[in-house]
């Protein structure tokens, strides 16, 4: 508990004196009012309000002083506590990332240091130098305050930090830990593909293996875990509809469906007239695949282990070859390759879905369902797209100021 001074000494409409100041208790801002002193005794004067008030601040500065965390604990046992009983919920992949935080960097560097030792300046300093003096990128310097907020969050809920620490650390705007300042030539902007460039790779894809999950990717949205994740039994082809609630992970060495990352992550979306007919025919090819590769099939596909547990097999993937080869996330390595050195673009799938995502903001889709359509948690995430610039913006911005 800490006090925050504020002059406050009044006259009560009966003649009586009163004071008030502010004080934090267990990291909540709380303002006390009292019409009488330590004694019990009314307050006649203001001289007698200010003393009052004065005492009361010095006594609450006192207990603020005596008023402890019941246990210490180092930085490091309060992760492995975490580990243990905290983070059961949590997907895989951001486990690993964790661990892969912890292990790397952080474990050494904080692990043996007592959690109520830590100052807002030293871990200021320290994510300073992780995106300054070591380049990390930006992105990833977040990762690492995220987890200072999950550190120190555990050890607040189990009382290894007391409430006002834990305030200025993490709560209050002006003392709370933060991210450095963006460097101005660090590139956090959406990347997209220009329609040129569109055209460039719709050419390139098509009649490739990787065809299907480009189009999903370049024309829903589709995070690449989700495209090789699709089932066809989440493909409704008379609604002109797809199904996300599950994605494709390596686990331990081993292909998996898993839960996607967020609720939201869990939707619907809509397919393009274009793009449904091309999974009409996909679905008729992929009939007569399976009478003309029965044979084969025996021996390539391969089961894998579902989201509800049971294990199926590779040809009930819409990213599946003809003969039961599976697909996964790492059938784009090559073509991101190839397409650099050959076309000249710098390719990542994760930029057809800015693509996605950046179109549909120009044609003024209503921000809730673009929102919907891509999974994000956060419609402040959608509307980085409708502020991308790109040179159809351009054009639509100068032919609205030429009618205006």
């Amino acid at each position: 508990m800490s006090v925050v001074k504020e002059a406050g000494t009044f006259q009560l409409e009966n003649g009586l004196w009163c004071f008030r100041y502010k004080i934090l208790i267990d990291g909540k801002e709380h303002t006390m009012r009292k019409t009488k002193d330590e004694k019990g005794n009314k307050l006649k004067t203001q001289a007698q309000a200010i003393k009052a008030r004065e005492r009361a601040i010095a006594k609450a500065r006192i207990e603020s002083k005596q008023k402890k965390p019941t246990l210490r604990r180092t930085v490091e046992q309060i992760y492995e506590e975490y580990c243990e009983k905290g983070r059961s919920d949590r997907a895989y992949q951001t486990i690993r990332k964790q661990e892969s935080l912890w292990t790397i960097h952080l474990k050494e560097r904080f692990g043996k240091r007592y959690i109520d030792e830590i100052s807002v300046a030293e871990v200021n300093d320290y994510l300073a130098e992780l995106y300054y003096e070591d380049g990390l990128s930006f992105r990833y310097v977040e990762s690492f305050l995220k987890m200072f907020y999950l550190i120190f969050g555990q050890a607040y809920s189990r009382n290894y930090m007391d409430g006002d620490s834990y305030n200025k650390l993490c709560k209050n705007k002006d003392t709370k830990i933060h991210m450095p300042k963006l460097k101005v030539d660090d590139d956090t902007e959406i990347k997209y593909f220009s329609r040129e460039e569109t055209a460039i790779l719709d050419e390139y894809f098509k009649d490739t293996n990787a065809e299907t999950a480009y189009l999903l990717g370049m024309y829903c949205g589709l995070r690449i875990n989700e495209a090789f994740g699709l089932k066809w039994d989440h493909v409704d082809l008379a609604a002109g509809t797809i199904s996300i609630d599950r994605q494709q992970q390596y686990q331990n060495s081993l292909i998996k469906l898993v839960p996607v990352k967020t609720r939201n992550g869990n939707r619907t979306v809509y397919l393009n007239d274009k793009l449904k007919v091309y999974f009409q025919k996909l679905a008729a090819r992929r009939a007569e695949d399976a009478v003309k590769y029965k044979a084969v099939r025996e021996q390539k596909q391969r089961f894998i282990d579902d989201l509800d547990g049971k294990r199926i097999p590779s040809i009930e993937l819409v990213n599946c070859l003809p003969d039961g080869t599976i697909q996964t996330v790492n059938s784009m390595k090559y073509p991101t390759r190839e397409i650099k050195s050959r076309l000249g673009i710098e390719f990542k799938y994760h930029y057809l879905r800015h693509t996605y995502g950046t179109r549909m903001a120009e044609m003024n889709t209503p921000e809730h369902l673009l929102c919907n359509q891509m999974g994000h948690g956060n419609i402040h995430v959608t509307q980085r797209y409708y502020l991308a610039i790109t040179k159809e913006g351009f054009d639509i911005l100068r032919d609205n100021l030429n009618r205006l």
